[in-house]
């Protein structure tokens, strides 16, 4: 058994997890954070995205021991108390969800990728979550949903 701390969403937390415990495994079962999704459990589907210091990350992929020490963020941290992040208000207003088994990795990714995109493309956002699979929507909402994050997030710099 390892002690680790994670700072997730700013609230900082320390556990004892097996060393082969996943970040994924840690944030859901031990501390609670269900937002991330475990999909395929090899990286490839993206319903476990987070950021871990300020990099999206599939955390199915990352031993717990590996993001000893580092600030985790989850889907859960996005909305400001009551108010919701701009990109989830705009999935739900382009219609960018279905199921939502793979909403919550589909916003850290399009959310950190907004961070640094400067009126990106329709290809520029479709290459940026190429990593993020959603069986449901066909992407055409999705891509909306971050077009218009992405315009909005322009308006107001």
């Amino acid at each position: 058994m390892r002690e680790i701390t994670l700072t997730v969403n700013g609230q900082r937390h320390e556990l004892t997890v097996e060393p082969r415990t996943l970040l994924v495994t840690a944030l859901r079962e031990e501390l609670d954070y269900r937002g991330a999704n475990v999909g395929c459990e090899t990286g490839r589907c993206g319903a476990c995205t987070v950021r871990q210091d300020g990099d999206a990350i599939k955390s199915c992929t990352r031993f717990a021991v590996q993001a000893d020490g580092a600030t985790i963020e989850t889907v859960e941290g996005l909305a400001d108390d009551d108010e919701l992040a701009p990109i989830q208000e705009q999935f739900q207003e382009n219609h960018g969800l279905q199921c939502g088994y793979c909403t919550p990795g589909m916003l850290m990714t399009a959310d950190t990728f907004l961070r640094d995109a400067d009126d990106p493309s329709r290809e520029e956002i479709r290459d940026a979550i190429e990593g993020n699979l959603c069986r449901c929507t066909g992407y055409h909402n999705i891509v909306d949903a971050i077009e218009a994050t992405a315009d909005q997030l322009g308006e107001t710099e």
